[in-house]
């Protein structure tokens, strides 16, 4: 099968022909039919990151496929042709979280990541998934949409985290791909005020599709910008950018008693200064992933057209063109979500 394969840090990827990946008796093989490029996976590929990408891996964790062949322990259970979108995790089934059930993002030590190292991801014709790890598109959702349902739930989880209160004001940090999805389900879920906080004016246009009613110019205070339009500072503010030094400029402006929600991913050693948060009271929340739980709430609600996320999508190429697409990701213009398509 051709992939797009990890050659090094700093390396271009090259597309290859590999060795063709089959299941495991509890695993399904999918015909990969869209793939998102995420940032995880640019930050992954860089000498400094912390994630030591292995030589060779091949990439690609935001997929949607069709069902081409089925593990032998899971005969009528799955049919071939059904299209799924894929939960990027294979749970080793025998620890103690697995034997109780527990499909929390994370709660299996031995798990492993589709795209991330430890298993070949869907920069790639074919995939293996795990057998929980398929969820089905109803036929109202196309494929394009299904490899969105990932980085949508990264933005559910983050929310959910938070524990917002209906009518809050939300202040959000960037609006790439989580930060989009982090002003859609904000706004969707209550929040009376969704204010971003970006540059670019091609993003600024994006977030008020996703549920932005004000953006802000991230060179002023942002406390300050967000009490001129709501009277009131951020209740809750979620940085999702992941920019050494960030972390500590957001916890410097941040009004007293507000929560920080950290969604973006940062891989370098930062610093904060911790007399900050104690003086102001602040709560910092980390979050990580999502639950399979969100990839059925999300898939549901695109289904019902309770929303509309195409609009995420700003590239949309092929694989032989995503090495290149990938390189310009390093210095974005107006890419938001560049999306693979195999079909």
């Amino acid at each position: 099968m051709r992939a797009a394969v990890f050659k090094g840090p700093d390396r271009k990827l090259e597309i290859e022909t590999i060795d063709d990946v089959r299941p495991e008796p509890h695993q399904l093989l999918l015909k990969v039919h869209h793939c998102g490029v995420c940032g995880s996976d640019l930050h992954m590929t860089e000498s400094h990151s912390i994630s030591a990408l292995p030589v060779g891996s091949v990439m690609g964790h935001e997929f949607s496929g069709e069902i081409i062949e089925i593990g032998s322990a899971l005969k009528g259970r799955f049919k071939t042709g059904q299209r799924v979108a894929g939960f990027p995790y294979i749970q080793c089934g025998v620890c103690e979280a697995c034997k109780r059930g527990d499909t929390t993002f994370g709660a299996c030590t031995a798990a492993k990541g589709i795209g991330l190292g430890q298993h070949h991801g869907a920069y790639a014709e074919y995939v293996t998934i795990g057998a929980n790890g398929a969820h089905a598109l109803p036929d109202i959702v196309s494929s394009e949409e299904g490899a969105l349902i990932e980085p949508l739930c990264v933005g559910l989880h983050a929310v959910d985290m938070a524990k917002m209160e209906r009518g809050a004001t939300v202040l959000v940090i960037g609006a790439g791909p989580v930060g989009l999805a982090v002003m859609l389900w904000a706004r969707f879920l209550g929040a009376r005020h969704v204010i971003v906080s970006e540059r670019a004016e091609n993003r600024k246009a994006t977030a008020a599709r996703f549920g932005a009613t004000d953006a802000i110019d991230p060179n002023q205070s942002l406390t300050a910008q967000v009490q001129a339009i709501a009277g009131k500072g951020p209740d809750i503010i979620f940085e999702c950018v992941g920019a050494p030094g960030l972390l500590n400029a957001v916890m410097m402006d941040a009004p007293r008693g507000a929560k920080i929600v950290v969604a973006g991913v940062c891989q370098q050693m930062d610093q904060i200064l911790p007399v900050i948060g104690v003086v102001k009271e602040l709560t910092l929340q980390f979050v990580l992933g999502y639950r399979p739980a969100d990839f059925d709430y999300v898939i549901e609600m695109i289904a019902k057209d309770r929303v509309e996320v195409q609009h995420m999508i700003t590239d949309r190429i092929t694989l032989d063109q995503l090495p290149d697409a990938f390189e310009a990701l390093r210095k974005p213009t107006t890419q938001c979500k560049v999306m693979v398509g195999f079909q």
